[in-house]
């Protein structure tokens, strides 16, 4: 992607400042609302059926996120896929731990039968299960057995991209190697570090940015996935190297992965991103 592109897809979040409807699990809602105004966006939280069409009419995209499932919120995630994609509004899914019970794996079908998604970001253990109906995690991580590598991506690649094609969705898989894909050509990033998955919620926090670049930049969803994807990631690096630097711990590096965000410039941004077209 042209450093020209990447620019513009990251500098429109703060030019438009979308609100976007985040529909979060209650462990990590609190990161998932700082990270979207550190990246320049505004985050609303309303998961009540009497509301979440009202509030998802007025916001720039909706964020579905399943991560603490209950049967309540189910219908309410429902009735605001439906309103957010009858107003042409970008719909982010995050089917966090699709696979590790049949009540997630089919909430995750139903999901998918009501609303069109306008991307679909999970870890591949979460991606395998929605394109086989069936899966497992271990909990709400990937399995081992589904990591990528050097070896297998050009196979991962293909994958993504060919369920891309059958879901009508951007595919984002994220890991070692994330692979982003809208049917046509994919995207391969490495920006990142291991230390994101010692805290809870940088998936999600992930998943919400994705839903502001999406909003920021219509007609581009899989650009503005790739970019999203990658900004968290470079985050996520530089979290690492303060926290490294201070002789800190996962509390500290959850905060610096915030400042990282809110401080990161389009200058930094497009120098430290890495990601490769396919």
């Amino acid at each position: 992607m042209k450093k020209e592109r990447l620019t513009t897809l990251f500098e429109s979040v703060r030019k438009t400042g979308p609100l976007i409807h985040c529909m979060t699990n209650y462990v990590t809602v609190n990161d998932v609302a700082n990270m979207v105004l550190a990246c320049g966006a505004s985050p609303i939280m309303a998961d009540d059926e009497a509301e979440a069409a009202g509030i998802t009419a007025v916001c720039s995209a909706t964020y579905i996120n399943i991560g603490t499932l209950n049967a309540r919120t189910v219908t309410s995630m429902l009735l605001a896929g439906r309103k957010a994609e009858e107003l042409h509004h970008p719909v982010v899914l995050d089917p966090v731990g699709a696979g590790a019970s049949a009540f997630r794996t089919d909430t995750v079908r139903r999901l998918m039968d009501n609303i069109h998604f306008t991307v679909i970001r999970g870890n591949m253990s979460e991606i395998k299960t929605i394109a086989q109906g069936t899966g497992t995690t271990r909990g709400v991580d990937a399995d081992a057995a589904d990591t990528v590598t050097e070896e297998n991506l050009d196979a991962a690649v293909g994958f993504v991209r060919s369920l891309a094609v059958r879901t009508g969705s951007v595919i984002a898989v994220t890991g070692a190697f994330d692979i982003i894909s809208g049917g046509g050509a994919a995207y391969v990033c490495s920006n990142g570090h291991p230390m994101l998955k010692s805290i809870t919620g940088s998936g999600c926090m992930l998943g919400a940015v994705v839903a502001a670049f999406c909003a920021a930049n219509p007609g581009d969803a899989a650009g503005a996935a790739a970019a999203a994807v990658s900004a968290v990631g470079l985050c996520g690096e530089r979290a690492y190297r303060k926290t490294a630097e201070t002789g800190a711990g996962t509390g500290s590096f959850r905060s610096y992965l915030l400042d990282a965000m809110s401080l990161l410039t389009p200058q930094a941004f497009t120098e430290g991103c890495k990601i490769e077209e396919r």
